[in-house]
């Protein structure tokens, strides 16, 4: 057996998308870095080995797309990928070179493909080495470093550490969680296999081996939450656990899945009525023999997070992450329980009792969740961060996993060149790591960039025009048809204010004979995930509403808010209705940050459909996407829509920041408006977004005149960053090129001289 030694700074174990994006980020700010991987291929639960798709917040939550390295990933697969993405079962090869692909670029990061960790060795309360061996290579590698990063999923390097974890579910009466079991157990949820199907030109049978489990029983799916009117693949509920041991029975849990897998597949294609006659061209394409595995150990941390944390309206002093997924448990025992997971089992009735209890904003998470307390330079990311049972339901998914991982090896790197315990990130360095995360394209709820290096924030910011906001008025095609726009319950729609409002309008569909008497009102609302229906009332009203289509008019005064009320642009939230004969359709187009939702239980809305912006109209025009917009607040609709856009008519278009005096320009940051309103596998194959910026010029403006310094063609990236020959500027420019009917659309410029870590290009 062959011997050989590594030392590296920051040594990050495990290679999903946690462990994928801490590595990145962490190399990106100059820090040296070793990814060791014990698969053949990067992305953990995402690769094409397992192809559970990343989700996250935007699958309950307009406009919270995950950002930093992931969205960038994402971005870039699917510019590149020929193939459509699916929930389950349809991730290719492509999504792993991406990974693999941004891995190779960056500089001082070395990847260890195939090599799994066997132990870990601990001085003094710190880790000093793994020690590893590389499959088929004979090879027995020792890597040495100064911070480490358990994101090996079943916390591998934290048990072999001595770290205190959990597994199991909690009882109620530890935490006071709503979600709790009455007693405390070592139930988890179980781990899935997934597979793909593929229509061909002739018919073709299928025939079930005789090793594998016969389902017969239509009940077991449809009264039990398992549901198969998705023909491609899947399913998230072909999961086993419970009474097998996640960890230590995985190769029992794999053929058991294959077992199951394979009666599914038999009784979709030869068994069930619903099911067969339309699957006589489909052959069985692919099956998983990797399990995507949900819950093992969750490693105690600095911070236990808690159901209190997911539903707090207070802001963690240490938020380097969000998540917004419900609250997920799976029923202990996948396939052998009566039913599957609480809210398929409702039927995904969205207003029914689980789906409204396992509803949760985005919220902030802690970076102590991710500091082991057992160990002084360990740091973990993934679905074994320091979490209940009941927490780990929503923050368990990859794409928050892949934000928590970015933090953390942003954590390590704040750390290491601060030369300062990993422990100090969370406390007096905690507003380094979320600035700089900020600063690399990551979005933080309750944090705004406060960076004085950004030169962008101290000049004056203009445009050449920019898109007013007067409301939608044109219905989606089939909208009114669409019984979903009946107001069975109350739905709001959020209306982005930089003036008074004195009257709006809403288009209203009467179904019944007789006049409707229709309850609005208007709040103000904190940002567009502000779901609570008891806000600041501004207005309340009834509208008329006569048989048949009409606009209906409401002067209403909403009073523009002083510079002492913290002025500028802000949110207020239109709710309408309930009124079950009404319908208020959907407009033919989301205007930008105008989201809409529908009340799901008593006092609390949640997101209606995609989010989209309905059939209203608002007087008067408001000054809603202002050149200001780009170097002040989020990089995304929150609290204002936080973006500058192009009036439609202005064929050259161009924005630009000036300053009293000439200021030294080296880098140049800028986040254009695609890849955050919806989920990531709601993305066609070679997907360009519209929201993103293809071609564009960068000018400055130098005592000898306006010079070019930079011209993009063809970008399909949000975010980039551009180093360019250090300049004496008093003014910057973006020069877009209009193509067709795209906006033009800026989110945020930064800009910077030559302090500080800035790079690399992207």
């Amino acid at each position: 057996m062959l011997r050989r030694t590594e030392d590296h700074d920051f040594v990050v174990c495990g290679g999903g998308l946690a462990g994928f994006a801490a590595a990145v980020a962490a190399a990106r700010m100059g820090v040296q870095v070793a990814l060791v991987q014990d698969r053949p291929v990067l992305g953990g639960n995402s690769s094409s080995e397992v192809r559970v798709v990343p989700r996250g917040s935007t699958t309950y939550h307009s406009y919270a797309r995950e950002g930093g390295v992931l969205r960038e990933a994402m971005a870039g697969e699917r510019w590149r990928n020929h193939e459509p993405i699916f929930e389950n079962g349809w991730t290719n090869s492509v999504w792993d070179l991406e990974l693999y692909d941004i891995v190779q670029r960056t500089p001082g990061l070395t990847l260890h493909l195939n090599t799994t960790i066997r132990e870990v060795d601990v001085a003094d309360g710190r880790i000093t080495a793994i020690r590893c061996e590389v499959a088929a290579a004979e090879v027995e590698l020792e890597i040495t470093g100064r911070i480490f990063l358990d994101a090996t999923g079943d916390a591998i390097v934290a048990d072999r550490a001595g770290c205190e974890s959990r597994m199991g579910t909690e009882g109620r009466h530890e935490f006071d969680e709503p979600h709790a079991t009455s007693e405390a157990s070592d139930d988890t949820m179980g781990n899935s296999l997934h597979f793909k199907t593929k229509i061909i030109d002739r018919p073709v049978g299928y025939e079930l081996p005789v090793w594998a489990q016969s389902y017969s029983d239509p009940d077991f799916f449809d009264k039990g939450g398992r549901f198969t009117r998705e023909l491609r693949g899947g399913f998230w509920w072909i999961e086993l656990g419970v009474p097998w041991h996640t960890i230590h029975d995985a190769e029992e849990l794999r053929h058991e899945l294959t077992r199951h897998t394979l009666g599914i597949w038999d009784w979709m294609k030869n068994k069930d009525p619903k099911t067969r006659d339309q699957l006589t061209h489909h052959a069985l394409d692919w099956i998983g023999q990797v399990p995507g595995k949900r819950e093992s150990r969750r490693i105690v941390g600095l911070h236990l997070m808690t159901e209190h944390d997911l539903l707090a309206t207070e802001a963690q002093p240490d938020e380097i992450a969000y998540g917004g997924w419900n609250i997920d448990l799976h029923t202990p025992g996948g396939l052998l329980a009566e039913s599957s997971e609480p809210t398929a089992a409702e039927g995904y009735v969205l207003t029914g009792d689980a789906s409204a209890k396992a509803y949760v904003a985005p919220f902030g998470v802690p970076l102590r969740s991710l500091i082991a307390r057992d160990v002084d330079n360990l740091l973990m990311a993934g679905r074994n961060v320091s979490a209940t049972h009941v927490a780990l339901g929503s923050v368990r998914v990859q794409a928050t996993t892949a934000i928590m991982g970015q933090a953390a090896g942003t954590a390590a790197a704040v750390a290491l060149l601060s030369d300062a315990p990993i422990a100090e990130t969370a406390s007096s360095l905690i507003t380094t790591v979320q600035q700089r995360l900020l600063h690399d394209g990551c979005f933080l709820p309750n944090v705004l960039p406060d960076d004085p290096d950004d030169l962008a924030r101290t000049g004056v910011a203009s445009a050449s025009s920019a898109l007013s906001y007067d409301g939608a008025g044109t219905p989606a095609v089939g909208a009114v048809e669409d019984q979903r726009s009946l107001l069975a319950q109350r739905r709001g729609q959020w209306i982005p204010v930089s003036l008074g409002i004195e009257q709006v309008e809403v288009l209203l569909i009467n179904t019944s004979e007789t006049t409707v008497w229709v309850p609005v009102r208007i709040s103000e609302v904190d940002h567009i995930w502000d779901y609570q229906v008891g806000t600041e009332l501004l207005a309340e009203d009834e509208l008329e509403a006569p048989p048949g289509e009409h606009w209906v008019r409401w002067p209403v005064a909403v009073p523009t808010r002083t510079p002492e009320q913290g002025g500028s642009v802000r949110y207020v939230r239109l709710d309408v209705g309930p009124a079950p004969e009404v319908a208020w359709p959907v407009a033919d187009a989301v205007r930008h940050g105008a989201v809409s939702a529908f009340e799901m239980t008593a006092g609390r809305m949640r997101r209606f459909a995609d989010g989209e912006t309905m059939c209203h109209r608002v007087a008067p025009a408001q000054d809603a996407y202002p050149a200001g917009a780009v170097t002040v607040g989020a990089d995304r609709p929150h609290r204002a829509p936080n973006t500058w856009i192009a009036a439609a008519a202005d064929a050259e278009p161009w924005w630009e920041v000036r300053w009293p005096s000439a200021q030294q320009l080296e880098w140049v940051h800028l986040t254009f408006a695609g890849h955050v309103f919806r989920e990531y596998d709601r993305t066609p194959p070679l997907f360009r977004d519209p929201g993103v910026v293809a071609d564009y010029a960068i000018q400055v403006e130098t005592a000898a005149g306006w010079q070019d310094v930079q011209s993009v063609v063809g970008n399909v990236q949000p975010r980039r960053v551009h180093r360019i020959d250090p300049v004496e500027a008093t003014a910057l420019r973006i020069l877009p090129t209009r193509a067709g009917d795209a906006p033009i659309m800026i989110s945020e410029v930064r800009c910077y001289g030559s302090a500080g870590l800035r790079g690399p290009e992207i």
